[in-house]
This record gives C-alpha cells, sequence and structure tokens, in this order.
C-alpha cells in the first residue's frame, strides 16, 4: 500500500490538467473509494468480532455442557458413574489444551484422543441406557448428547473465518485507495512520509481484523475461562 502511494505521487508530477473543474470531480472519486474502504473495513471488523463472540460463547456452552453431564453421572449406577465421571475428567482436560495449544502437531493428537474419548463416553452411557431405557437415563444421554454437539459447534466456529476473497477485495480497494490519494497530491514534492499515513493506519485495521479473526494466532485469543474454572471445581471434590 506505501508503494502504492508513492507510485500514485510520481504520477501525480506527470498528471496535470487544465480543466479547472478536473480537480474537483478526481476529489468526488477519491473520497467515494476513502469511503468504500472504510465501509468494507468496518463490515470486515464487524464479522471478526461476531466471530470472536461466537467462539466464546460456544467455550461457556462447552463448560456448562460437561458440568451438566458430570452431575447427571449420579444417575446411573455406582459403577457406571465413577467410569463416566473419569472419562469427563480427561476428556475436559482435553478441550482445555484445544484451546491453549498452538502446535498444529499436537493439536492433531489432542483431536485424535477427543475423538476416542467421545467414543469411549457414548458408549459409557449407551450401555447403562440400554440396560435400563427409563427417564432418567435418556437425562444421561441427552446430556452427553449436548456434550458431543457443543465440541462439534466449537469446531465449526473455529473453521469460520473471514473468506480469503473477502480480503483479496479488500487488499485490492486499499491498494487502489493509496493510489488516489498518491495521485491528488498538489505538491509533486510531497514527503514520503505523509504518504504513509493511510498505508500505516489501513494496514493497522487490517491487523487488528486478523488477529481477532484468528482464534489461535494473534495477540487476541480465544482462551478456556469456563472450561478451566470447572476443571479446578472439580478436582477440589
Amino acid at each position: 500500500m506505501a508503494a502504492s502511494a508513492r507510485i500514485g505521487a510520481v504520477l501525480a508530477k506527470r498528471w496535470r490538467t487544465a480543466e479547472p473543474g478536473a480537480r474537483e470531480d478526481f476529489g468526488v472519486i477519491e473520497g467515494a473509494t476513502l469511503t468504500l474502504l472504510g465501509l468494507i473495513i468496518g463490515f470486515s471488523f464487524s464479522m471478526a468480532v461476531g466471530r470472536y463472540d461466537q467462539r466464546k460463547n460456544y467455550e461457556e456452552a462447552e463448560a456448562n455442557a460437561i458440568g451438566t453431564a458430570f452431575v447427571r453421572a449420579d444417575l446411573l449406577p455406582t459403577a457406571d458413574a465413577a467410569t463416566l465421571r473419569s472419562l469427563l475428567r480427561s476428556y475436559l482436560d482435553q478441550r482445555i489444551l484445544f484451546y491453549t495449544i498452538r502446535d498444529e502437531q499436537k493439536l492433531r493428537q489432542i483431536n485424535d484422543r477427543t475423538a476416542r474419548l467421545q467414543t469411549e463416553l457414548w458408549f459409557a452411557v449407551k450401555g447403562p441406557a440400554l440396560a435400563q431405557p427409563t427417564p432418567i437415563t435418556a437425562l444421561v444421554v441427552a446430556g452427553m448428547n449436548d456434550v458431543l454437539n457443543s465440541q462439534g459447534y466449537t469446531q465449526a466456529a473455529w473453521w469460520n473465518r473471514i473468506p480469503i476473497a473477502a480480503w483479496i477485495l479488500m487488499t485490492a480497494i486499499a491498494i487502489f485507495a493509496n493510489v488516489l490519494v498518491g495521485l491528488g497530491v498538489r505538491n509533486a514534492n510531497v514527503e514520503f512520509g505523509l504518504l504513509l499515513v493511510l498505508p500505516v493506519v489501513v494496514a493497522t485495521a487490517f491487523f487488528l481484523i486478523a488477529d481477532i479473526d484468528s482464534p489461535r494466532g494473534g495477540l487476541i485469543r480465544v482462551g478456556a475461562p469456563n472450561l478451566q474454572s470447572l476443571a479446578d471445581s472439580l478436582r477440589t471434590q
């Protein structure tokens, strides 16, 4: 973007017109382009914040689902309840690691262990439910269903990012806007530092959008405070 602004300033030295209204017409085009760029940045920021809030809400939903399933384990026979609680504790540890680990290789291992634990959790409630198909065991099955579904919703939310096509569109408009800013300078010998203002501002906005839109990387990340609080609570029991 900085190079685009500089190219526009170089072209401005050659682009001169004798028509008195040309400068005013150019100002309208430049203002419209900058307005469009601002709107697209604003909409993209809103999309990123919405997805960030959604991921936080699903983390809270996961903690509630696991906590509910842990409590409903009391409705099963003693041996089955102990097995289910042990599996839920292990599953909770894996879900916390999912939110905190940033290494891709370790993340794949966590996902594999999570899938295996989900299978074991389902069989842990399936057996007692088939042996005693009562409304009470149905509550346990429904709670486990919420646990499994919440993980799927979370994974889908983490995959839901701003599309690459939207980034390409924003970048293209930003480049054209910077070219127009360079063309619009009245002083042909304008300092390059002044032309850096818009590129720096737009690049900062892009960085903030990308940071919020990235759930695992960057400075602003989605943590697991509710899951960690639940784990701490279960350790004291």
